[in-house]
């Protein structure tokens, strides 16, 4: 299949997917819909699918629909954690290690740079930088412990890492509750942020979107010429394809799994610090705070594309502002859109699924080829006769 066709596959798989989830939210928000009939019902559903689908973006009222900027910057401040866990889930994906601990690597990494940004003092400038690095640092060193135990001992990846996602958890209530906490404040918390490691808003609009979304956008290019430009990236990829042809040609395909989980356990971990420095004025996560798993969707929907996270990581934060505004003026629970994100998964991770398409494609592909190929034996022959 040519490389257009299965682009074109993808987009149209991608499609198939999020079209099923939203209508199977459509029969939930029916089924959930407060009303006596079947006309107040559906009434119902449309306004939840209005708040849903035209609300992330548009105030509507009895005037019709207004576009709000602040509505936009709150989307995009919601992208900047989870385009990093995109990131970094794509990275460990495309070398086919399924592992799940960009979740608690982004807390691991939040907490890490809190710590530095309240008890080490620096200059203005170089305090966030710094708070933020050793938190992606903390988290690369995480994640040498599922690494180097799929590498050397055959230990699954996924259930090693989704483990130590909740002894992270753990740990980082123990050390809060116990030792760091603000014992003045009427909830478990951490004391402020130096002011200098505060990371500046973007926009003053009231959102909280910050320079970590540029930054976001700046790492974003940077993965993508990692795994597109350079020989180690490429390594992540051949080993993701097949990994036992890597071997006899010769690539290290431990040191290239240990690599693709540090890297990306790294950028999971300055997501953290960059979220936690430009929204939050002290650390308060009591549990995992769901961006990894939200970062495993958005790496499925990009195809493991690091340039196509960006649009995935809208999309998601979209559906996700919508959610919270169906919850709140239509009262339709929040949580469908753990459902969606669900019935995403399930389809893209369905390999039959519109495979009789994916069949279609291969066999057309395969018929142009051989049609291209008569064609310029023929060409070839009348121009022999010619010759002669």
């Amino acid at each position: 299949m040519t490389k257009k066709r299965q682009v074109m596959f993808t987009l149209v798989r991608g499609f198939v997917a999020i079209l099923i989830a939203l209508l199977v939210a459509t029969l939930l928000i029916f089924i959930s819909a407060k009303g006596e009939g079947f006309s107040a019902k559906l009434a119902a559903t449309g306004k939840a699918l209005q708040q849903m689908l035209i609300g992330p973006l548009f105030r509507t009222g009895r005037s019709g629909a207004a576009f709000e900027l602040k509505r936009l910057t709150d989307i995009f401040a919601s992208m900047i954690p989870i385009i990093f866990t995109g990131l970094s889930v794509c990275i460990m994906f495309s070398a086919n290690q399924f592992t799940l601990g960009a979740e608690g690597g982004i807390m691991l990494g939040a907490f890490v740079t809190s710590m530095i940004a309240i008890y080490v003092p620096m200059a203005a400038g170089l305090h966030p930088i710094v708070a933020v690095l050793i938190g992606g640092l903390a988290v690369a060193a995480m994640m040498l412990l599922p690494a180097l135990l799929k590498t050397r001992l055959g230990v699954s990846e996924m259930v090693c890492s989704l483990m130590l996602n909740y002894i992270v958890m753990y740990l980082i209530k123990f050390l809060l509750n116990t030792y760091l906490a603000d014992k003045t404040k009427g909830q478990i918390q951490s004391y402020e942020f130096l002011p200098t490691s505060k990371i500046g808003a973007m926009i003053d609009t009231g959102s909280k979107l910050s320079w970590g979304f540029l930054i976001a956008l700046v790492v974003v290019v940077l993965c993508g010429l990692y795994m597109y430009r350079t020989r180690w990236g490429y390594a992540i990829r051949m080993i993701g394809i097949n990994q036992a042809f890597s071997k006899y040609s010769g690539m290290k395909v431990a040191y290239v799994i240990v690599m693709s989980q540090v890297v990306g356990g790294f950028l999971a971990g300055i997501g953290g610090g960059i979220e936690m420095l430009g929204r939050y004025q002290t650390f308060s996560w009591s549990s995992l705070p769901g961006y990894g798993w939200t970062g495993i969707t958005i790496a499925i929907l990009a195809g493991n594309n690091c340039y196509a996270v960006p649009l995935a990581a809208f999309f998601m934060a979209y559906l996700s502002k919508g959610c919270d505004l169906m919850a709140t003026y239509a009262k339709v629970p929040s949580q469908l859109i753990d459902i969606i994100q669900g019935v995403i998964f399930l389809f893209f991770a369905a390999e039959q699924f519109l495979s009789h398409y994916r069949q279609k494609l291969v066999v057309k592909s395969a018929q142009e080829e051989l049609a291209r190929k008569k064609l310029e034996e023929s060409e070839k022959k009348e121009g022999g006769a010619v010759h002669a």
